[in-house]
């Protein structure tokens, strides 16, 4: 009964901000109305998950559960262009769209540099109108019916993106996409919300960012659809640099359709606790999805990757990626798992997840799983946990290296397999010079 009563005073914040939420015409049109009723409703049945379901069975969320937020106001006048300059990538000349505590600000955004053939819409604006799009794909592809937590974002999300490539457009330019947090003096929430349509024979690029501005506590919902049309190729680098007092439970949900192509990069390198849903759905045959991800923890932080790979149909190819770097007392949890449905003959896939740990303190727990209902396959999957090599340490010293230069040497050499995936060359660029420029605290941490 004790336990029934917690439950109960940990969703009625939420399902009050509904109430308020469901009162506002403007946030809650009459034709989406529905699907944020079912998926509220769907919330309240399920709850927030604990140790006892089995994908949250490393994870303790309670923290999340028991915090007391309230949505977080918009204060962009206290966001300044050099509060976001820091997680933008310059060189890259293509739209820019900010949103602060999950709501659009244009002052902080630039949109004239549309490629022919690309909509990039203020999710609000496109809810309001009535766009087709959004009557299509918004909300069908989440899996809000079963996870707690894609049902709350798809109840309360206010604001957001959606991309949109037109049938054979092929624009050069990469859009950039960031959501970043300004925490209040008391616990926030907001509920960044991403949609990408690419139509048939369309390909686009795209940096999805996640940061925070100053201290505070904070938790952050994000769900990302993605929809592939038939030979469409789709780029998506996901960066994720939360605070150190920031949750973030994040979800992608692709949707591919036949010889469509999608590589999608997941790169979390801060926050309390970071955790990620990723389901791919591979209705069609020819497809070739490709998932790619890198972490680094210290102190006490938590990062989760749970990875759903359906194959659906023949002759599709996926490939899975994920390493991590734990520091101090980090920990990580990697369950992935690929499915082969009956008839999914000729698949092809591959799992493999790697774990460096600095300390003796940090923990990882990985999980891969095959199901294969086809006999015509080929399926392989890997773990590999371990601690830096003490001859390859020292073979460098010998040659005249610190024990700390050939140290972050090896660390550095170890994310850079994952690194080397990355298309998009400023983000690489990037990403590698942060990792490179954080090894000396790694070291200092794990001591």
């Amino acid at each position: 009964m004790i336990e029934v009563q917690e439950q109960q005073n940990q969703l009625t914040p939420y399902i009050d901000q509904f109430e308020r939420f469901e009162q506002d015409s403007e946030l809650s049109p009459a034709h989406f109305l529905p699907i944020r009723k079912a998926a509220i409703a769907r919330f309240a049945e399920l709850g927030f998950p604990t140790n006892r379901d089995e994908d949250w069975r490393f994870t303790n969320v309670a923290p999340i559960a028991n915090m007391v937020t309230s949505p977080a106001s918009q204060r962009t006048a206290e966001v300044s262009p050099s509060d976001v300059s820091p997680f933008l990538y310059p060189e890259l000349d293509g739209p820019l769209l900010v949103f602060v505590n999950g709501r659009y600000c244009a002052s902080l955004s630039h949109t004239q540099s549309m490629p022919d053939g690309v909509r990039v819409l203020n999710l609000a604006e496109a809810i309001s109108a009535g766009d087709p799009v959004i009557e299509e794909h918004l909300a069908r592809h989440a899996c809000y019916q079963d996870r707690a937590f894609a049902a709350l974002n798809t109840a309360l999300f206010e604001d957001g993106v959606v991309v949109h490539v037109s049938k054979g457009a092929t624009p050069d330019k990469t859009i950039q996409v960031l959501f970043i947090t300004s925490p209040e003096s008391v616990a926030t929430v907001a509920y960044p919300r991403v949609l990408v349509v690419a139509d048939e024979s369309s390909q686009v690029s795209i940096v999805e960012s996640y940061a925070s501005v100053g201290p505070g506590d904070y938790f952050v919902n994000s769900v990302t659809e993605v929809v592939a049309g038939a030979n469409a190729t789709v780029d998506i680098c996901r960066v994720e640099h939360e605070g150190d007092n920031g949750f973030h439970i994040g979800s992608l949900h692709l949707h591919q359709y036949r010889s469509s192509r999608v590589q999608y990069h997941l790169m979390s390198l801060g926050g309390r606790l970071i955790s990620h849903d990723v389901y791919a759905l591979l209705d069609g045959e020819g497809i070739d999805c490709s998932l790619n991800g890198f972490y680094v923890v210290e102190g006490k932080q938590q990062v989760d990757n749970h990875l759903w790979v359906d194959h659906a149909k023949p002759h599709c190819d996926s490939r899975e990626f994920f390493k991590g770097v734990l520091a101090d007392q980090g920990r990580g949890v990697f369950c992935g798992r690929i499915i082969v449905r009956e008839g999914a003959q000729k698949t092809d896939a591959k799992q493999t997840n790697q774990s460096l740990l600095l300390s003796d303190r940090a923990q990882i727990e990985s999980n891969p799983q095959l199901e294969i209902f086809a006999d015509d396959v080929k399926c392989t999957h890997g773990a590999t946990i371990g601690q830096i090599s003490e001859e390859s340490m020292f073979y460098l010293q010998s040659r005249g290296l610190s024990k700390a230069a050939a140290r972050n040497m090896l660390v550095y050499a170890f994310a850079a397999e994952v690194m080397a995936t990355l298309k998009i060359l400023p983000v690489k660029t990037k990403l590698e010079a942060e990792l490179f420029s954080r090894l000396p605290r790694l070291e200092t941490t794990s001591a």
